[in-house]
Order: structure tokens, then sequence, then C-alpha cells
């Protein structure tokens, strides 16, 4: 299935390109929800979190790492930072291409939504 995240990851569509690899790409939200708002993805096309089998908890641990490792780049570690994975509509999943949201750089209250 191709979805928007399959074509920026493919690069048919333009989009601030902040990490890439042969697994995963980051890029900047066109609809920032914060002074950082960044999707982490996998190239591999997974619809959502209910989709996740075991094959891909290695990919999954990755994008962690790598939401991880560009809060970090980005100065974000010490102040802090939320990572996100919404599963659903009812959630807020509006593209159905599994991602997780690096947000920061602003305070983030609790509960979210």
């Amino acid at each position: 299935m191709k979805c928007i995240f399959c074509s920026i990851a493919e690069k048919s569509i333009p989009a601030k390109v902040e990490y890439e690899d042969t697994e995963v790409v980051a890029f900047h939200d066109i609809n920032p929800q914060a002074p950082t708002h960044i999707l982490v993805i996998p190239r591999k096309h997974i619809a959502s979190l209910r989709d996740i089998s075991q094959a891909h908890v290695e990919l999954m641990g990755k994008l962690l790492k790598i939401s991880s490792e560009l809060a970090r780049k980005l100065g974000h570690e010490e102040r802090g930072y939320r990572v996100v994975i919404n599963t659903g509509p009812d959630a807020g999943q509006s593209v159905f291409h599994i991602h997780a949201h690096l947000l920061a750089g602003r305070s983030l209250g609790w509960p979210p939504g």
C-alpha cells in the first residue's frame, strides 16, 4: 500500500528531512504542534501499532532510538521531549503509516489531548 509517508520515504514528495538511513526516515511535520515536531517513520509501510508483529520489534526499537538521538542533537535532552505514537482515528492517527511524533521546545501539558 502506498501512502503519503511512503512517497516521502521514496523522495517522490519533498520533505525537510532531519535523518535517514536504509530503514528509517525522520522529517519535520508540515503542521507542527511544537517548535520541534519531527515524524520518525519506517520506510516499510506498516499501517499502525496494532499491525506490529514480532518481526518488527527491532525496527520499532530503532524508531525510538532515532527519536531520542534527534532530541539530543536538537538540544532537547535537558529540558525534555515527548515521543507519541497515535493508533487509530480516535487517537488522532490521520496517516495510516506508523510514525512517532517527536515533540519538544515548549512545555507539554499532561494529560495530552
